[in-house]
């Protein structure tokens, strides 16, 4: 798409590219948590040939004719079905939901052949940091069965200000803060992000919050292994930033 400024997104682009290059033959199906659904259940879905679901308005014709034809894993949302619902958080598997553009837009770049199964996994509405990381916690030992955990959201989410609408404010403040938690230890980090709306500027970066749950859901997969910040860039005013954990 054309921005301007042009190339705005270029670098995020380049990112999304290679980040897992280093893990990317040991993959054997990728687990998405989306910020772009939400349920009062929390939801995964089941559907073996997952569609793509345009959920945005008023974009460029081509942009509404990807493609990315990654096979579901029914026995893997089953798999996680279970795991959450055992340790007390209630779910379903959803039989026809298809890929958001939470997940198909950024694995087009990353995952081009769309050849590894891959399942998401909705927000619970309530959008609770305790839910959120309990729900990784959970998850945390399909890392060990060789699935990608990936939350899709954004470390600055203030869509008018993104949009030219309003003025960026806060984003150098909250994103210093949400890096300096990041690398810290799984337990400190974790205490800290429960409590992620008293940060500096938290509320001016994400006015909503469903932008950072899904970083909630990643934090709680990774209690412990080393911490990454792998891309840190200002686009369109905004300090954006994005985390691995090894």
């Amino acid at each position: 798409m054309d921005w301007n400024p042009k190339g705005a997104w270029d670098g995020m682009a380049q990112y999304l590219v290679s980040f897992a290059d280093e893990v990317r033959d040991d993959i054997k199906a990728i687990i998405v948590i989306s910020a772009h659904w939400e349920e009062n259940i929390v939801t995964v879905t089941g559907n073996p040939n997952p569609d793509l679901i345009f959920d945005y308005q008023g974009f460029p014709p081509h942009t509404y004719d990807l493609k990315w034809p990654a096979k579901g894993e029914r026995d893997l949302a089953n798999q996680v079905s279970s795991t959450l619902i055992k340790g007390g958080i209630e779910c379903r598997v959803d039989d026809d939901r298809g890929y958001d553009h939470g997940v198909f837009v950024p694995l087009l770049l990353a995952f081009p052949k769309a050849d590894i199964p891959t399942i998401q996994i909705s927000l619970c509405s309530n959008l609770s940091p305790e839910t959120h990381l309990k729900i990784g916690r959970l998850l945390k030992p399909l890392r060990d069965e060789g699935v990608l955990i990936i939350g899709s959201g954004m470390s600055y989410h203030d869509v008018g200000a993104l949009m030219g609408r309003k003025e960026v404010m806060g984003s150098d403040e909250f994103d210093s803060w949400l890096s300096e938690t990041i690398l810290m230890s799984s337990e400190k980090r974790e205490e800290r992000l429960l409590d992620w709306s008293n940060a500096p500027s938290a509320r001016l970066c994400h006015p909503r919050e469903e932008h950072l749950m899904p970083l909630h859901v990643v934090v709680g997969a990774a209690t412990d292994g080393k911490s990454i910040i792998d891309y840190n860039e200002t686009v369109l005013g905004a300090k954006i930033s994005a985390y691995q954990f090894k």
